[in-house]
């Protein structure tokens, strides 16, 4: 089997795609420091697929220690990188953590990756690269918008040190997958978005709320210029996007890529306002949910949805659930966590 590491590996989206890769015959370890995250995740990934996943409780930041883990898996054959810290709130707060953790994760695995000669590497990217946007959906040839926040720079920046990587290591291919918002959670509600800090996304937001660990909850805008005056984002689940990281995995693998450095837009293609995906959650679920309007909230961007059309084409992938799927797992998750 092929091994593959994948840091951030006890996290919402690591863990899903974890399942996903351990299903489709993939060897994986993980690296994760559980900075916001809960080691219980992978007695949970093997109760689902029967494998235990061996992780490395190692921070990013520390070179030394993640050459270690090198060391000790010269086999690899591939490397997803999902470690970062990911709050755009926290990051216009404490900028300086976020450059430091995010970008300096991504140099020190970099260093290795190059040293010990992995050929493939996956950068979990995002929609916030693209800033406040003009003319939607948004293709990867749209250009860098501003970055809204200090957690968008750290994308925008990581993407550029990639392609400047590439064009100096012709050996190694790295696709960037910039996803728009992951939600939901596994059919089996055993995984699941389960931040050990204050969770601050849309999804589990709505079903803390229901559920009662909230009493409420905000949305935050009622003067943007959208359908109903909230944002607008585009929902993407969670399965659907370890999907397509497996599938971009198998695409460099078969040296199918048409470039060593390439970028794909991973999103359902439709856009939902804040207000839309609250309706489409207590339509899913039979729920009425305690929600207030309240002010805008800083680094927040208008509009955004994507057009997967290059991923459909060159990656082989299409998103199969919808909104209220993403709703029901998600709600579902949250009632066996509780």
């Amino acid at each position: 089997m092929s091994k593959i590491l994948v840091t951030g590996g006890a996290g919402y989206i690591g863990s899903h795609t974890i399942v996903d890769l351990i299903e489709k015959g993939f060897e994986v370890i993980s690296l994760d420091n559980y900075g916001n995250s809960d080691k219980e995740v992978f007695d949970r990934i093997k109760k689902i697929t029967g494998k235990t996943v061996h992780n490395y409780c190692v921070d990013l930041t520390n070179l030394h220690a993640v050459d270690m883990v090198f060391q000790e898996n010269t086999d690899l054959v591939g490397i997803i990188h999902f470690a970062a810290l990911k709050s755009v709130e926290e990051s216009t707060r404490m900028p300086l953590l976020y450059f430091k953790n995010n970008i300096t994760g991504l140099l020190n695995l970099l260093e290795c990756t190059k040293k010990y000669a992995v050929k493939n590497f996956i950068f979990s990217s995002s929609c916030s690269v693209y800033g406040n946007i003009n003319t939607l959906p948004v293709t990867e040839a749209t250009p860098f918008g501003a970055a809204e926040s200090p957690y968008a720079r750290t994308k925008q920046m990581g993407e550029q040190i990639l392609q400047d990587f590439t064009s100096n290591n012709k050996q190694i291919n790295i696709i960037a997958l910039r996803y728009f918002n992951p939600a939901g959670a596994h059919k089996s509600a055993i995984i699941g978005e389960s931040p050990t800090n204050k969770a601050s996304n849309l999804v589990p937001v709505i079903t803390e709320v229901a559920i009662g660990k909230r009493t409420s909850m905000t949305v935050f805008g009622s003067d943007y210029d959208t359908r109903d005056g909230s944002c607008v984002r585009d929902y993407i689940h969670v399965m659907d996007l370890a999907d397509a990281h497996t599938k971009g995995l198998e695409y460099l693998l078969k040296e199918t890529n048409k470039a060593n450095f390439e970028v794909f837009n991973l999103g359902s293609g439709e856009g939902a306002t804040v207000l839309e995906a609250i309706h489409a959650f207590e339509k899913a679920n039979q729920l009425k949910l305690n929600y207030t309007i309240g002010p805008r909230r800083a680094g927040d961007v208008i509009a955004v949805y994507s057009d997967n059309t290059n991923a459909s084409k060159s990656l082989n992938w299409q998103p199969r659930r919808n909104i209220e799927q993403i709703m029901k797992t998600a709600w579902e998750w949250e009632k066996a966590r509780s």
